[in-house]
């Protein structure tokens, strides 16, 4: 018997319909109908065209903080009828009262803890959603979720697909920024701004807080008057050639544009990130000279500053690893890394507002899941995807909107619940994006950005200004 090969099988077996799928996969899908920072327009007009996004790595306590729920302070100590799903062994199925004071504040009478004093000042400019839900309860896997609308690694992060679709209104600085603690990186690292199956050229660029803002953008030695424009045309002219050899080459192309870009951003990085001329007013709202919450705060004020000078997207994370995570000695722990990041966010908020930004400027403050409403280790709480509190300002969300509920315990969001892909696909449509128009061909299928064909997400139009 003569072999067959694995084409032939296909083409005599199944009626032949191995074959044609394999010559549609062959074909591939039409290239990528773009690959630079140009800007492009929107599929409808659009209510904001910046966003930033401020990422509370480790998993926020909803009822902690903006959800609060007295049958917990009654019932403490007493088990929640019917339990819940169990993620760590040393969880207990003993309900934990809150430890901290909630008041209501503004006209919205919104609930916040007294852990976020600065955030209660901004109530009434907030859109609060109570009743967040999502797919996993590891931290990698949930900011995945957040971030990507998938548990697993390998997709692009929003601010990658924005980028994509909407290109950027300043050419000397990156569309996609990221600002991280100089201390390190939160858990997920570089995953967290990763361009993933998108051209390289739409994954986040880190701008740092200390010292020069760009790695290696500015040379380590001194040159000759002339002598780096000289090397960087002829490396253009390199870089031309080669292209012309290898044509569809996205990495090769997204790394001669990064080169192109770096040259530009030696006139302008430095300048926005200049801190020097801001008022003392303003170093004073963002906290600037104090020792626990200035870092952060330093980071919200270079966020409004690249976002002022027509930056898409910029992310801003938290301190190192995942402070937000508290398994135990959750009313020592909070304090920490509440006053770390409240007044900076505040005061990002209430200053675009001032200075007629916010409208076309969605913040959001988000971490990747909320917590248990029972005990860890005696005084902290589990990891928990079934409900968890964001807030969003800017961009046509509702002012003072307060949207969706908990159950009794805060333990499932059962009112208006939310999924992460129509939270991303209302963010894209505050932006005049249709996110199933925003598509790119891989592994033989058309990916968008919430996965709509999977999720079949849609935009939450009760969260925004029709």
């Amino acid at each position: 018997m003569i072999p067959l090969s694995r084409r032939q099988l296909l083409e005599r077996t199944c009626l032949g319909f191995g074959s044609i799928v394999l010559a549609n996969l062959l074909r591939g899908a039409p290239a990528a109908t773009h690959n630079t920072f140009n800007a492009r327009p929107t599929h409808f007009p659009a209510r904001a065209k910046a966003v930033i996004q401020l990422v509370q790595n480790g998993g926020p306590s909803q009822m902690d903080l903006f959800d609060p729920k007295p049958a917990l302070q009654k019932y403490a100590g007493q088990p929640l009828p019917g339990g819940v799903e169990i993620h760590q062994p040393n969880n207990v199925n003993t309900l934990l009262p809150c430890p901290f004071e909630f008041k209501k504040y503004g006209q919205s009478g919104m609930d916040v803890s007294e852990m976020l004093p600065h955030t209660a000042g901004i109530v009434d400019e907030l859109c609060f959603i109570r009743s967040m839900h999502t797919a996993h309860n590891n931290h990698l896997e949930g900011l995945n979720m957040l971030l990507t609308c998938k548990i697993f690694p390998g997709r692009p992060v929003m601010g990658a697909w924005i980028t994509y679709a909407l290109g950027t209104e300043n050419q000397n600085l990156p569309a996609y920024v990221v600002l991280r603690d100089p201390a390190g990186y939160t858990i997920g690292g570089k995953q967290l701004w990763a361009n993933a199956y998108l051209p390289a050229l739409y994954q986040g660029v880190e701008f740092r807080t200390q010292g020069a803002p760009v790695h290696h953008l500015q040379p380590p030695e001194p040159q000759p008057a002339g002598a780096q424009r000289a090397a960087l045309d002829l490396l253009a002219k390199m870089n031309q050639a080669h292209a012309a050899q290898h044509p569809g080459e996205t990495e090769l192309d997204a790394r001669i544009r990064n080169f192109e870009l770096a040259a530009r951003m030696q006139l302008e990085a430095g300048d926005v990130l200049d801190i020097s001329k801001e008022t003392e007013a303003t170093r004073k709202l963002y906290g600037l000279d104090d020792p626990v919450a200035g870092k952060y705060g330093l980071r919200c004020l270079m966020a409004r500053r690249l976002v002022e000078r027509g930056v898409r997207f910029v992310q801003v994370t938290t301190s190192p690893g995942q402070p937000w995570d508290h398994h135990s000695g959750i009313k020592r722990d909070m304090r920490k890394i509440a006053t770390e990041c409240d007044q900076g966010s505040a005061a990002l908020v209430k200053d675009l507002a001032s200075r007629g930004l916010l409208d076309s400027t969605i913040v959001m403050w988000a971490g990747e899941f909320g917590r248990l409403p029972t005990t860890q280790n005696g005084d902290g709480r589990d990891h928990n995807r079934n409900a968890f509190t964001l807030w969003f300002a800017g961009g046509g969300f509702r002012k003072g909107l307060i949207y969706g509920e908990t159950d009794d315990f805060g333990y499932k969001a059962v009112v208006n619940r939310v999924p992460v892909p129509d939270m991303i696909a209302t963010v894209l449509h505050q932006l005049g994006l249709d996110h199933t128009r925003i598509q790119y061909p891989h592994g033989g299928r058309i990916e968008t950005p919430a996965d709509s064909t999977v999720t079949g997400a849609k935009p939450n139009l009760d969260l925004v200004v029709s």
